[in-house]
């Protein structure tokens, strides 16, 4: 099975993945900015955006799609870069695959485990009445109920696909997602060290990144760097996008 991508830009190869919930969709904007300088390359993960649907949803594969679609496209010594859910699989295939990638850019993650904390937004979603759908505004009110910030909202409901009868479908797999959410939130094999740059990015109003985080970060990633923007929240790179490029670029370009 083949991931769906996009792809624009010309010069060295930079791969982004997105995270839970997410498609490559949400990266276009900054994409097109980086297009001047990189080679974009943007998956759909499984089961998420126009990518194949399927029973099985763990790091391990989702690494094994990441490999095998780089080798099918050729893809030689790319940057890899990677937001929450993709920041993990950036992260375990670095591990894994070192001569792989060049460097590794990881956006508002650390290698940790983590609880499950997005019940309130599976169960939310579950309660959007597919069969009875008749229009987007409808299934906004019912998450409303879920989830109260209206630009998450807008972002989980960007998978929220229409049928050529009228009726509405996921993009998402969410049946798969809901069953596997514990697999989506291990930790990394602290016994794996990647010794290439990385960089760290987290945003100030987050607390996926720690403080006590960092010494498992110094320890599998000796090589790393963590940068902290200001007055942002888990959503860095959407929330201060000027200032997420230009700390990208400056690790990229060094």
């Amino acid at each position: 099975m083949e991931l769906f991508y996009r792809h624009l830009g010309k010069g060295k190869p930079l791969i982004i993945l997105h995270g839970l919930f997410g498609s490559s969709d949400n990266w276009m904007t900054i994409a097109r900015t980086l297009s001047g300088k990189y080679q974009l390359f943007i998956p759909d993960q499984r089961n998420h955006g126009k990518s194949f649907h399927s029973e099985e949803f763990d790091y391990q594969v989702m690494v094994a799609d990441l490999f095998n679609f780089i080798k099918r496209l050729n893809i030689e010594n790319p940057y890899i870069m990677g937001h929450s859910m993709g920041g993990k699989v950036g992260m375990q295939f670095a591990v894994r695959y070192p001569d792989y990638l060049d460097k590794l850019v990881v956006v508002d993650i650390a290698p940790r485990s983590y609880e499950v904390h997005h019940d309130v937004i599976l169960e939310g979603l579950k309660k959007i009445p597919l069969g009875s759908l008749k229009s987007r505004e409808e299934a906004d009110q019912t998450l409303a109920v879920y989830v109260p910030q209206v630009w998450i909202r807008n972002f989980l409901l960007k998978n929220l696909a229409r049928n050529p009868d009228g009726t509405f479908r996921w993009k998402i797999n969410l049946e798969v997602i809901m069953d596997n959410i514990e697999d989506v939130v291990v930790g990394l094999d602290e016994s794996f060290t990647f010794y290439k740059p990385a960089l760290f990015i987290d945003g100030e109003k987050s607390t996926y990144i720690k403080k006590d985080d960092l010494p498992l970060i110094d320890q599998i990633f000796p090589d790393n760097r963590v940068v902290t923007i200001k007055d942002a929240g888990h959503w860095v790179h959407a929330e201060k996008t000027e200032e997420f490029l230009n700390i990208v670029n400056n690790f990229l370009n060094e």
